[in-house]
């Protein structure tokens, strides 16, 4: 399992073969637990949020709490059903022909760049991989919207279009009212960065995020209403 800190209360785990996840599905996650080797610092009883990533791509989102803190691992206590998270785990997403060779990216780039807006949005909610992250650049938020309706959208990629400077109400909408892409810490965390994030979507993801988060914000942050709410509810805990 290759594990990586993502945030200061994020983490994600991928399994590199389907017989450590199955083996890790029968000792701890079918009874609520994960065994997460870190070497990390983390408190006991802290709140984690964990993305979990199968060997074939599929993603399942938990939060975690801190049952042990062991000589190289911590142990977790996972929410959500154990058999619905290997479901998502054993998941093959469509294959998006993400290999492709420099010289046919280039063409592919060549042949995105020559489409009219109109061929972008119809282009965006079927296009693969490598298109979509010609598109994600795109200055048209009717084209981020387009790809929003792309089945085949990663976390990943809704967590860069969090950061688009071409970001609108429409899309910010659109994200924040799909829980699985606003279970990602990744993802809230690009919203409420973002300064084209509408204010009144910032301040209900504020109290969704961990308290270093918090803090962070209410220290640097540079609106000044979020900064001040950040700063009420850490005087509120």
């Amino acid at each position: 399992m290759n594990v990586t800190r993502t945030a200061s209360a994020a983490f994600t785990a991928e399994f590199e073969n389907e017989e450590e996840l199955r083996e890790e599905h029968r000792t701890n996650l079918s009874m609520g637990g994960l065994r997460l080797p870190t070497t990390e610092a983390v408190a006991l009883n802290a709140t984690l949020l964990v993305t979990l990533r199968g060997p074939g791509g599929g993603e399942s989102f938990a939060r975690a709490t801190v049952v042990a803190i062991l000589p190289d691992a911590i142990a977790l206590a996972i929410d959500g059903d154990a058999d619905e998270h290997l479901a998502r785990l054993m998941t093959k997403p469509a294959d998006d022909s993400s290999e492709e060779s420099p010289e046919k990216k280039q063409n592919i780039w060549d042949r995105v760049r020559a489409l009219s807006q109109m061929e972008k949005l119809l282009l965006a909610v079927k296009a693969d991989r490598t298109e979509r992250a010609l598109l994600l650049q795109d200055n048209d938020p009717r084209v981020l919207l387009s790809l929003l309706r792309n089945p085949r959208l990663t976390v990943d990629e809704v967590a860069r279009l969090t950061k688009s400077s071409f970001l609108n109400y429409q899309v910010a909408d659109v994200i924040i009212k799909t829980g699985q892409w606003m279970s990602s810490l990744d993802v809230r965390l690009g919203l409420i960065h973002n300064a084209k994030t509408p204010p009144a979507f910032a301040l209900r993801i504020l109290p969704t995020l961990p308290e270093s988060e918090v803090r962070s914000i209410a220290r640097a942050g540079s609106n000044m209403a979020l900064k001040t709410a950040a700063l009420r509810q850490l005087q509120g805990r």
